[in-house]
C-alpha cells in the first residue's frame, strides 16, 4: 500500500475508533446514571387517610424504603409508630409517658406505596383523573393471595409514579395519600428518642401501628 494511502487509512481508522470510543463512554455514562437512579431509595412525606369499614384514621407519614414513621392523629396511648424493616422491629412510642414498646415486624405492616401490588396477576386501565394536582391513571387491579382473589382500584400518579389512592372494589378498605412530597427524610425520625425508656408490660393494642394494613 502506498505511504499516502496508508496514511489516509490509518487516519480514517483512528476517526472510527474515536467515534466508537465516544459512543462507548456515552453508553457507559447512561448506564451509570440509570444505575444510580435505580438504586436511589424512595423517600417521601405525606398525609395518609385510611378508611376501614367506615372508620376513618388520619396520620402523617415519613418514609424511606425499608423504614417509615407514622404519627397518628387518633386518640390512644401510642401516638407514633416507627417501623424498621431493616431491623425487623416496630417501635411504639408513648410520648406522654416517654416510654416505648418493641414489637416484631410483620409484612402486613408494609405501606402500599409501590406501583405493583403484592400478588398482582392483572391490571386494566379504566380512566384518568387529577388528584392533588397530579395526573393519575385509574386501574382495576386483580390480586391473588393464596386461594383468595381480591380486586382493587388504584389511582397511580403518572408524573411521580406514586399510588395516590388504593381501594378495595367493595369499598371496605381505602387508603389515600395527600400532600405527597418526594424528598429526603432525616435520619432521627426513624430512631428511638434518647430519653425514652422501654415499656416491659404493655397489653393495650396499638393505635393503628399499620394504618394501611388490609383487613384479613
Amino acid at each position: 500500500m502506498p505511504i499516502k494511502s496508508a496514511g489516509k487509512f490509518l487516519s480514517r481508522l483512528g476517526t472510527i475508533g474515536g467515534m466508537r470510543c465516544g459512543k462507548f463512554w456515552l453508553i457507559l455514562a447512561a448506564l451509570s446514571i440509570f444505575g444510580a437512579t435505580a438504586a436511589e431509595a424512595l423517600e417521601f412525606t405525606a398525609d395518609q387517610v385510611t378508611k376501614i369499614n367506615g372508620r376513618t384514621q388520619k396520620s402523617n407519614i415519613y418514609y424511606r424504603d425499608n423504614m417509615w414513621r407514622i404519627e397518628h392523629h387518633s386518640m390512644g396511648p401510642v401516638n407514633v409508630s416507627i417501623v424498621r424493616k431493616d431491623k425487623q422491629v416496630v417501635w411504639l412510642l408513648l410520648s406522654r409517658m416517654k416510654h416505648f414498646k418493641t414489637m416484631p415486624y410483620s409484612a402486613a405492616q408494609d405501606l402500599q406505596v409501590s406501583e405493583r401490588l403484592e400478588g398482582e396477576v392483572s391490571r386494566e386501565e379504566i380512566g384518568t383523573e387529577t388528584r392533588e394536582g397530579h395526573p393519575t391513571t385509574l386501574y382495576e387491579v386483580t390480586v391473588k393471595r393464596g386461594e383468595r382473589t381480591e380486586i382493587y382500584y388504584q389511582w397511580l400518579a403518572t408524573d411521580i409514579r406514586f399510588p395516590m389512592k388504593l381501594a378495595k372494589k367493595d369499598g371496605s378498605w381505602i387508603v389515600e395519600y395527600q400532600h405527597v412530597k418526594l424528598r429526603p427524610v432525616i435520619d432521627y425520625l426513624f430512631q428511638l428518642p434518647l430519653n425514652f425508656e422501654p415499656l416491659e408490660e404493655f397489653d393495650q393494642p396499638p393505635a393503628a401501628p399499620a394504618p394501611a394494613q388490609q383487613p384479613m
